[in-house]
């Protein structure tokens, strides 16, 4: 197991998308729709990849690989890795990590659609 680190970036991002989720599933369950929307459904893909990452980053469901166009912002010559919360999607998001800066940390840097 790691130790999750975030970014202000990245936690605000993660606060906004379940903010979201949270608001719509309240006014679903008053009006009693039953089905789900797309922003509570891009949520629970987007937690659950982080609670991958936790337990092993190398999951195979997250696809993770190395990540050029973003900078490690604890060493510039470490790798940083993107991982998979959605896929075959227009817009798919992703979510982008390092290891550290401790040794069993991992840092979520950013959760955004795929550039």
């Amino acid at each position: 197991m790691f130790t999750l680190k975030w970014t202000k970036e990245a936690e605000h991002q993660y606060e906004d998308l379940k903010a979201k989720a949270e608001s719509i599933l309240r006014s679903r369950k008053a009006s009693a729709r039953q089905k789900s929307s797309r922003d509570e459904g891009l949520f629970k893909q987007v937690h659950k990849t982080i609670t991958l990452l936790k337990s092993n980053p190398r999951h195979p469901g997250l696809q993770t690989h190395e990540y050029t166009s973003i900078r490690n912002p604890f060493n510039q010559n470490k790798k940083v890795f993107e991982a998979y919360a959605q896929n075959r999607t227009p817009g798919a998001y992703r979510v982008f990590w390092c290891y550290g800066p401790k040794q069993n940390e991992i840092t979520i840097i950013a959760i955004t659609p795929h550039p």
